[in-house]
């Protein structure tokens, strides 16, 4: 049965896209068939993987409108059971258009149930913002997974994202539940980047994984060249920490079946 993960932090350039771009990758080179939807307007998870805007003329905007179907839209990454739903700038427009549409909140749920069978993971990176176009990632969202930067200002607002994700899971979808938080960009030479950590593991009721992502030059430095950190320095101290995080996360949901 296919599991669906949200990417999300309604904080801007927390490492959201390159946690989504990255788990995906080595999630698929763990052996599993991997989707990810590019549901952030920006569109930085599909230049991240090497889908250059003109090859976005249909993408997952077309899906929501109900226009095209998903397989008409998916296209191929570097590994063959990697493949990316595209975004482009037309889905800034969605959250207005959406509103007038019928079933508005679970679009993308009912869409995803043409192809979710085919894939063992769908990974969604959310907009860095609590909008509509989030309701949808969440209705058709199995789990969430919570990137939380280890800087000053990093716990600011997390309080407000837990309460907004409690509230969809009271009104909307029981069902939904949160995998956990990772820490990204950690700095082992910065006492903030540990003093924010021990924070996170006071105050945060959920699951916090033991992978951390540091601050790197390599995984910055990636998605310019439209690669995953695997293809751009597979032996970089970030692709190391991507891979626990993959083998961690599966190791946790294989024990919840």
């Amino acid at each position: 049965m296919s599991v669906v993960i949200s990417i999300i932090n309604q904080k801007g350039g927390v490492g959201k896209t390159t946690t989504a771009i990255n788990l995906g990758a080595f999630l698929a080179k763990k052996g599993k068939s991997v989707l990810l939807v590019d549901f952030d307007p920006q569109g930085n998870a599909s230049s991240g993987v090497g889908i250059e805007l003109k090859n976005r003329e249909t993408s997952i905007y077309e899906v929501l409108i109900g226009k095209n179907l998903f397989k008409d839209i998916v296209q191929p990454t570097f590994f063959s059971n990697f493949h990316i739903a595209p975004s482009n700038q037309s889905l800034m427009g969605a959250a207005i258009e959406l509103i007038d549409l019928e079933y508005r909140e679970s679009r993308l749920k009912k869409a995803l149930l043409e192809i979710k069978e085919n894939y063992d993971y769908i990974i969604i990176d959310c907009p860095p913002s609590f909008c509509l176009l989030t309701i949808n990632a969440l209705m058709a969202t199995d789990k969430i997974l919570i990137p939380v930067q280890a800087e000053y200002y990093a716990l600011e607002g997390l309080g407000q994202l837990l309460n907004s994700i409690d509230l969809i899971q009271k009104k909307m979808k029981s069902e939904l539940k949160i995998l956990g938080a990772v820490v990204t960009m950690y700095d082992k030479r910065n006492k903030l980047s540990e003093a924010v950590l021990q924070e996170l593991q006071q105050y945060f009721p959920y699951k916090i994984f033991q992978s951390i992502i540091p601050r790197s030059v390599k995984l910055a430095e990636a998605p310019s060249f439209g690669q995953t950190i695997l293809q751009f320095d597979p032996i970089s101290k970030g692709s190391e920490a991507y891979e626990k995080l993959a083998e961690e996360i599966l190791e946790y949901l294989e024990s919840e079946k």
